[in-house]
């Protein structure tokens, strides 16, 4: 008796693990299973082409391709498909890459940089960074890296071959006007900062200058309150918000930094199809009151650093000295993903208090946000001799101070 129900139990967990391995296999197998199976154990009928065509790669290929390689390639491409230049797949290594660079740290030569035509050109150079000791200059253009031409890549794919491990050395061939230069640098950890401040004359009085590089890290907005506190108890009786060659980051800290200028109000509302539209206004404290501000722009200022610059000048409460903005009118949403990576994806368009859309049709680049000084800022000269873009603004504030 014992023995038949011992047998009979051995035979139930045998089969069990026998289903279980089958359908495991047959999971990974889709083109071995009749169609209504397929469907309810890999999903609608797009999805099991999808895994089928994966399997049949990692099955047939004439060379072995790991599965993993495999989804990140797939993912990769369907995102490149989109043919929109703010949408990409993070593998696992690039999350952990983007992740530090929201936290302002990353490793590589030490350079913000925008895609042009021709590569990457030149935005900041960050003090005592390896660009910095190589001689590189805000305005030089990168047309390679380690003999790889970045003619023609996205800006994210060119600045891949730039960044690298810590103590590693990468070769930039650079365009400087007419002039074709050589840097090979030795890479290192960078920690960017987020904020530069000071004081700086404007006619007989003293203004905050006040430069946030990134809206990325959740901090943002405190130190840029903490500068503006600092400044005001040192005499500041204005402030120059430097946005030049800032792409943006969190709409949140945008949201934050835009209210410390703004009374009660709209600052932006974002619409998308599959996000609730929502209208974010100021809130907390307006630290930096009433005190004459003029905010400095230039084609690198995107994004979040749009919304700023444009709320702030759609509600009249700052002059936007420079040069046209980027004209970017879309944001993306970070999603993880089980394998460790992330699709950072377009989900909608944001929109100023006036109502206006900064962006082009869709994910086109579009008019951006037209200076109310338009000044031609020499990049060249930013930061040593001469700050043109800067000096025009202290002179727009001095008489309103």
């Amino acid at each position: 008796m014992l023995r038949r129900i011992f047998a009979s139990r051995l035979v139930a967990v045998l089969s069990c693990l026998l289903v279980l391995v089958a359908g495991v296999w047959l999971g990974g197998h889709p083109r071995y299973l009749p169609g209504p199976v397929a469907d309810v154990l890999v999903g609608h009928e797009d999805r099991r082409v999808v895994a089928e065509g994966l399997e049949l790669i990692y099955d047939k290929y004439y060379r072995s391709v790991g599965r993993r390689a495999l989804a990140d390639a797939a993912l990769a491409g369907a995102v490149d498909d989109l043919d929109d230049r703010f949408s990409m797949y993070f593998s696992p290594k690039q999350y952990a890459q983007f992740n530090d660079s929201i936290n302002n740290r990353f490793s590589g030569v030490g350079l913000a940089v925008r895609g042009v035509e021709a590569g990457l050109r030149i935005q900041t150079v960050y003090p005592d960074s390896p660009a910095q000791r190589s001689g590189i200059r805000v305005g030089d253009t990168v047309t390679e890296a380690d003999g790889r031409k970045l003619a023609g890549l996205s800006e994210t794919a060119a600045t891949e071959f730039i960044k690298g491990r810590e103590g590693t050395r990468v070769t930039l061939r650079l365009r400087r006007g007419d002039r074709t230069l050589v840097k090979r640098v030795t890479r290192a950890t960078i920690s960017v900062p987020v904020v530069e401040s000071r004081l700086a004359d404007a006619g007989e009085q003293r203004v905050a200058y006040i430069a946030l590089s990134t809206f990325g890290p959740r901090t943002a907005h405190e130190e840029v309150a903490a500068a503006i506190i600092r400044l005001r108890k040192r005499g500041a009786k204005g402030v120059v918000l430097d946005l030049r060659g800032n792409g943006g980051g969190l709409v949140s800290e945008a949201q934050l930094i835009s209210s410390m200028f703004l009374p009660k109000g709209p600052i932006v509302t974002t619409r998308g199809r599959s996000v609730t539209s929502q209208t974010l206004y100021a809130t907390g404290r307006r630290l930096a009151g009433d005190l004459p501000t003029a905010v400095l722009v230039d084609g690198g200022t995107a994004s979040a650093a749009e919304i700023v610059a444009g709320a702030l000048q759609d509600r009249r409460r700052a002059t936007i000295v420079g040069v046209k903005t980027f004209g970017k009118g879309v944001f993306q949403q970070v999603t993880p993903l089980s394998n460790g990576g992330a699709l950072d994806i377009t989900v909608g368009q944001y929109f100023l208090p006036s109502g206006r859309n900064l962006g082009g049709a869709g994910v086109k680049q579009g008019s951006g946000i037209e200076p109310d000084v338009s000044v031609a800022d020499d990049p060249d000269t930013r930061g040593r001799d001469r700050d043109e873009a800067l000096v025009r603004a202290l002179d727009v504030l001095a008489p309103k101070l």
